[in-house]
Order: structure tokens, then C-alpha cells, then sequence
């Protein structure tokens, strides 16, 4: 049976902890960030965790992750 494919755009956006969970960039976070706060700034840059039904979708776009 030859390889599943695994969904490039997803693949580019997310990826995975040592434990499974999946990772995510925070929103919001390219420009137009000179009218924010910096407490909203600094909270944007660590990576977000997906929620469990989103992580589900995720986890069948990324068959071999």
C-alpha cells in the first residue's frame, strides 16, 4: 500500500510535544502591534496548546508525525 499523504499546510502550522500534544503560534501576532499592550505582546510569543477536538482534526491531517 504506498505512503499517506500528510497535509502540507497543516504540517507547516503545527507541531508536536514529546507527550503528544499539539502545538500552535499564537494569533494575532505578525503586525499592527504597536497599538497593544506589551503584557499581550509577551504572552503571544510562547507556543499554545490546541484543544482536544482540535487536536484530534490535526492528528488525522498528520499521519506520520
Amino acid at each position: 500500500m504506498p505512503k499517506m499523504k500528510s497535509k502540507r499546510s497543516a504540517a507547516k502550522r503545527f507541531s508536536f510535544t514529546g507527550t503528544g500534544k499539539v502545538k500552535r503560534a499564537a494569533a494575532f501576532h505578525r503586525h499592527n502591534m504597536t497599538h497593544k499592550a506589551q503584557t499581550v505582546k509577551v504572552g503571544q510569543r510562547r507556543a499554545k496548546i490546541l484543544e482536544a477536538g482540535d487536536a484530534a482534526l490535526v492528528k488525522l491531517m498528520l499521519p506520520y508525525r
